[in-house]
Parts: C-alpha cells; structure tokens; sequence
C-alpha cells in the first residue's frame, strides 16, 4: 500500500487549475491528509488476515503502472469522502493480472484522484487474493469496463487496439493464439510499451506484406538482449498507406519466442530507409 504523486520540476502538481500544487511531499499528505486516512482506516479495518501480507506489498508495486494505464475497470465513488471535505471524491481502478499459483486471483487496486482523465494522485493502492474484499471497492458509478469494449489486455495507448479496431484486434487474437505459453503475459506488455518508439525508429529488420484482403502489413522488429533476463524482441505491426508510404500502427507486443518472431519475417524485407516514419492510428 502506498501513496503516488506526479512531480513537475520542482513541484508536485495535482491539479494546477483547483491550485493543487504543492511544493514538497510534506505540503501534499498534509493537504490529502483527511482523505488518505479515512481511506487506509477501510482499508485496515475491512480486508481479511488471510489476504496477501503487508510485508510482500513491495513485490507488487511494479503492478500499479500498468494498472493505471490500462485498468479493467473504473468506478466513480463520491459518496466514501463527501463528508470528510466538501465535495471530495475519487476514482476506483482495478486490474486482474496473471497468478502465480494459478490458484488464487490477483488484483491490484488503486483509489486516484484523476485531473483531465489522467491520475495525478495515488491517495493508496493495494494488491489483493480476494474477490470479497476488491468486490467492496466496486461502488459508485462505474464510468469503464474493458469487457464492455472488448479491448485486448495487451493493447498499448496510441494503437489502434485502444480505439477498438476491429481489423486490428482479428491480428491480434491470430498472434496470441499462437504464441508460446511461456512468453510474456499480455498483462506484462505495457511494461515494455517503452520500447515501441525505439523499434520504430531503429528497427533491425523490416518486413513489408500482403494479406488476403489486399492490405499492406509492414512489421518492425527489434532485437532487445539486455531485456527480461536473456532479452526478447520487440514487434511493432502497422498498415501501409500506399498512396503516402506512411504507417498506421495496428498493435505491438514483446516476445521471447524465436517462432513468434519468424512468422513476421515474411514477404518483402525492406531497409530502414524505404519506410517512411510511422504516424499514430
């Protein structure tokens, strides 16, 4: 469990509009200090001994990232702190990620404060093995629900995935299915969101081809070895406009997997140089 700010140079800038802008950490939980007190005093008080144990929190922080770039869920919840201050509320985000022991469910929850649909705040998250206890955070109005879109997990912000292209997630759904079941989980996948730029840009090989429907797929492969203990490579796929020579980026993904790799070395392979720099879907 724990608290996240966003720091602007030497600020730490919430919502600058309300005048949420604090110049140390000590200015900041003493601001939020009713809030996160009330929100850890439920905390505390409603979750089961037999949940996962506060001193193996450390093991999950790694999981917030990813859920709060790509949550399974977002609940509205302006009742839980109406009273504490004066029209306070905050965002729930959930996120279901791949078990260890394939036994227990893992979530991790995070309750935000959101400025322009984006957290600034972290008031506290939490991993947890229990359906009973994230249930209770599923309260107030929920704004989003992955399922409802049908979004893969794997998608990344920016691709075309995140927009629910249809064409896009057909490509997808092939590659997952053929992927190893010892590669990376797709809920591990915006951790290596970092590298699509990079392969765009610097890419080892490029390979240009033809699908049955006549569209041009043009996927950028870059070799990663210093990544995920024995490297991987990354795979950003997009679709060719052949009137401008310019790229709409469809999805990308990491993978361990050599056979994965080579069912995208296929059809013509380009040089850098041909390919004009890729532009957002």
């Amino acid at each position: 469990m724990g608290n996240k700010a966003v720091r602007k140079q030497d600020k730490i800038i919430i919502d600058e509009k309300k005048g949420l802008v604090f110049a140390n950490e000590d200015e900041l939980y003493k601001h939020f200090h009713k809030e996160i007190s009330i929100l850890e005093h439920e905390f505390f008080t409603t979750r089961s001994s037999d949940d996962i144990d506060e001193k193996s929190f450390d093991q999950y922080e790694a999981n917030l990232s990813a859920l709060l770039e790509h949550p399974d869920e977002i609940w509205l919840d302006k009742d839980t702190l109406k009273d504490v201050v004066k029209g306070a509320f905050f965002h729930v985000f959930v996120k279901k990620f791949e078990s260890e022991d394939n036994e227990n469910p893992l979530y991790h929850v995070a309750l935000v404060y959101l400025d322009n649909k984006v957290p600034s705040f972290v008031y506290l998250h939490f991993p947890s093995n229990s359906d009973t206890f994230v249930a209770k955070y599923r309260r107030g109005e929920k704004i989003y629900d992955r399922l409802d879109e049908n979004i893969p997990v794997g998608s990344v912000e920016g691709d075309a995935l995140t927009e629910g292209d249809d064409f896009a997630r057909g490509l997808y759904n092939s590659m997952v299915k053929v992927r190893a079941e010892s590669d990376i989980k797709e809920e591990a996948f915006a951790d290596y969101a970092k590298l699509r730029e990079e392969t765009i840009e610097h890419p080892d090989e490029i390979w240009r081809s033809n699908d049955s429907m006549g569209n041009v797929l043009v996927s950028f492969i870059r070799e990663f070895p210093d990544e995920a203990d024995g490297g991987i490579h990354y795979i950003v796929v997009t679709i060719e406009d052949m009137p401008s020579n310019s790229h709409a980026l469809l999805f990308s993904f990491p993978t361990k997997d050599e056979n994965l790799v080579g069912r995208y070395r296929h059809g013509e392979n380009l040089q850098a140089e041909e390919v004009v720099q890729e532009a957002s879907h």
